[in-house]
């Protein structure tokens, strides 16, 4: 593993977190794989199997990805919408919760503690069970009732904790010293599973990259697995360049926007978009070199903007929370910047069902409402 920061390295170990000096870290690059090299008789993502570590050890799978890629129209532009909702908890999450707690598992982790705004801890409580691990999940008070619900059902401990999302991080990691800590947000075997969303949209398109990819970031987990994903096809020789990442956050929470951007430090407020509501995110200089490397763009995205990428997937027939609308949205923002072009193939990660949202969805959706 390696500290991207200082660029000490450290043996690999599921259970390292962090670095010594309390940097986030990374598994070193990978050589990536070829089609020869999937398992086609797999439908999950550890079809990939051939392009993780191998101390993933035996997987803790519930048929993760293999998700739907659907070719749509949006204000006259052609998009894939890639629906991650599809997921066996009902959003990406999913991905990087199999390959962490199947490493975790292999050390012999048989507790651990995670902290969640609300689809991680649902996914982590999931692969726990399938694992038998004991998970205990610190939530931040307002955490939607839907995705609680889950994460209770799935036998985990759920403590909420006063204040936001950045107050139930830090509680985490105050009790990292004593229970094993799957964050999702700093396990660099999270970041495993998430960059097979890269190779799963390269066979999607016939063993082709897309020219960009839309999607959204709290912490940005999925961009850094995009960006792994598909610098480790440049290094196999089976793609010639990176997707352009395009990556939006909401307005009233985007510090990584800013950051890119070189603006001052954004003010604050709270957002339907509860998923991305980190305002401190761990990796936030690998986030901004990740979309840069790419030759991509960021986007801030009102509230009104957000509420209505609900509205316009949900009058297509897709049910997307909030969070995962907001890449929606900024589809428009994106075209009118020219980051989106006529002509190439830009897939938009749709990250989360709205069924993970029941009370956001009510309020945009009242009884009465007329599509």
């Amino acid at each position: 593993m390696v500290d991207e920061r200082s660029g000490r390295t450290y043996t690999l170990d599921a259970r390292r977190w962090r670095g010594d000096d309390g940097a986030p870290l990374s598994v070193s690059p990978l050589p990536g794989l070829t089609p020869a090299d999937i398992d086609s008789g797999t439908r999950s993502l550890w079809r990939y199997r051939a392009a993780l570590p191998s101390a993933v050890g035996r997987p803790v799978t519930l048929g993760e990805g293999s998700t739907p890629l659907l070719d749509r129209e949006w204000d006259g532009a052609r998009v894939g919408f890639k629906l991650e909702w599809f997921n066996p908890t009902g959003s990406f999450k999913d991905r990087g919760s199999s390959v962490m707690i199947s490493a975790l598992a292999a050390t012999g982790v048989r507790e651990v503690i995670e902290d969640s705004s609300g689809n991680g801890g649902s996914s982590v409580a999931a692969y726990c069970a399938a694992a038998g691990v004991g998970a205990t999940i610190l939530v931040p008070e307002g955490t939607s009732p839907a995705k609680m619900l889950q994460t209770r059902a799935f036998g985990a401990t759920i403590e909420p904790v006063p204040g936001g999302r950045d107050a139930t991080a830090a509680e985490a990691l105050r009790r990292s010293a004593r229970t094993c800590y799957a964050g999702h947000n700093w396990n660099p075997f999270f970041l495993q599973g998430t960059k097979t969303l890269a190779y799963e949209l390269w066979e999607d398109l016939g063993f082709a990259a897309p020219d960009a990819v839309v999607t959204v970031a709290g912490a940005g987990s999925l961009v850094l697995g995009l960006d792994r994903g598909f610098s480790e096809l440049m290094t196999a020789g089976q793609i010639t360049r990176r997707p352009r990442l395009l990556v939006a956050q909401p307005a009233a929470c985007a510090p990584i926007h800013a950051a890119f951007h070189g603006a001052p430090a954004p003010s604050f407020g709270p957002t339907i978009a509860e998923g991305t509501a980190i305002r401190t995110p761990v990796r936030l200089p690998e986030v901004v070199a990740a979309v840069r490397r790419s030759g991509g763009d960021m986007a801030a995205i009102p509230e009104a903007a957000i509420a209505g990428g609900v509205r316009r997937l949900a009058a297509t027939g897709l049910y997307a929370e909030p969070t995962s609308a907001t890449a929606a949205a900024a589809i428009d923002v994106f075209r009118e910047r020219g980051a989106i072009r006529e002509g190439e193939t830009t897939v938009v990660v749709l990250t989360g069902s709205g069924l993970k949202a029941a009370t956001a969805m009510g309020n945009l959706f009242p009884e009465g409402t007329v599509a």
